[in-house]
């Protein structure tokens, strides 16, 4: 019987003569981000044009919308004379950084919220692009490109032909800032790191590596966060003082974790996953039913018979003989996937045996799957 074999991307181990490496150390400013310098999320609704017959149909909200927008241009139209086929309603969404000023350029999502059957070739209509505030900050327009497409609609047969999502696209660029968003890095002469893994271990080898550098100023509050205060001859001078604490670096810990992908047969696991003692049975039985039909002829020369078709059923089972192997206590996860992968198994028998793993109290590690 053909075996099917995993295998495991280990992150943050590789085994150098039977021993393990440890993590290798990252830049500050790689597992943080500065507390006031975050992005912030924008939205806005808005009508893509030019579609070809592959827009919404009459939908209320789309016909009123486009009502609307002509009568921003002087043109009354009633909205049931509106065809809207041409037209899409979307939603546009955006991120914008901390700290960009007014005339910048942003890249913006637009997705259909109708039953436009693809956005391709669409432009957007100027849209307005709001804050959790509802104060408007950037304004979106442009020809939306789609990475993917839809073809072949109405031909002969039917047919259609569809590559990723047509309904959903970007816009590079596509908004310009309209206004800045105020952030504060600095308060009471302090700035708050904050880990992007909040973890412990993390945060004290963060405040240590700082207080290497800049003795008595960095002090972690808790897993998610480090306060660091401003030295006197760094203060009016604080964008150098981050940089330099950006490049400082700093090994971080990871939480044993295993994540299993079902639909790809990814595993991924970190290099600190233990397992303690467990005995693991692997086994399997197929049982395979096939119909067939004959045929039943009378004999040569035969003056009593006819030809008959007779239908006839064959029933086998295979079982795979089991395998009850016990996995003693494993210092790396090398040795851990080498264990696991001896017994053959198969995506879905993997996810199986690590979740009676966990279950059992034997796998020292988060288990996530996808």
């Amino acid at each position: 019987m053909k075996r099917h074999f995993l295998h495991f991307l280990v992150l943050g181990a590789i085994g150098v003569a039977g021993g393990i490496l440890p993590s290798s150390a990252a830049r500050i400013k790689d597992l943080t981000v500065v507390e006031g310098g975050r992005d912030n999320q924008l939205v806005g609704y808005g009508l893509v044009v030019g579609l070809a017959s592959k827009g919404d149909s009459k939908l209320s909200y789309t016909v009123q919308s486009v009502a609307n927008a002509l009568q921003r241009f002087g043109v009354n139209v009633p909205p049931n004379t509106i065809k809207s086929d041409n037209v899409a309603a979307v939603m546009i969404t955006a991120d914008i950084p901390a700290f960009i000023k007014p005339g910048a350029r942003i890249d913006v999502t637009v997705s259909s919220i109708g039953d436009a059957k693809t956005i391709q070739g669409g432009v957007l209509l100027q849209t307005p692009l709001l804050g959790a505030d509802e104060a408007v900050y950037a304004v979106a327009q442009g020809a939306i490109a789609v990475g993917g497409f839809l073809g072949g609609e109405g031909g002969a047969g039917g047919a259609t032909v569809q590559k990723n999502h047509p309904t959903v696209g970007m816009i590079s660029g596509g908004a310009i800032v309209e206004r800045e968003i105020a952030a504060q890095l600095v308060r009471d002469k302090t700035i708050e790191f904050l880990l992007l893994n909040p973890d412990y271990a993390s945060a004290a080898r963060m405040a240590e590596a700082v207080n290497e550098v800049f003795p008595g100023t960095a002090l972690a509050k808790n897993a998610a966060s480090v306060n660091v205060c401003v030295p006197p001859k760094y203060q009016g001078y604080e964008v150098n003082y981050i940089a330099s604490l950006g490049a400082i670096e700093v090994v971080p810990d990871n939480v044993a974790r295993v994540v299993i992908n079902e639909r790809t047969g990814t595993i991924i696991a970190t290099a600190n996953v233990r397992i303690s003692t467990v005995a693991v049975s692997h086994g399997s039985l197929t049982i395979s039913i096939a119909s067939s039909l004959g045929v039943s002829q009378p004999s040569p020369l035969s003056r009593r018979g006819e030809t008959a078709v007779v239908p006839s059923t064959d029933t086998t089972a295979t079982e795979q003989k089991g395998k009850f192997a016990v996995v003693d206590p494993q210092p790396t996860i090398q040795q851990v996937a080498s264990a696991l992968n001896a017994l053959g198994l198969t995506t879905r028998e993997m996810m199986s045996i690590f979740q009676s793993m966990k279950k059992a109290g034997a796998l020292q590690a988060d288990l996530i799957l996808n």
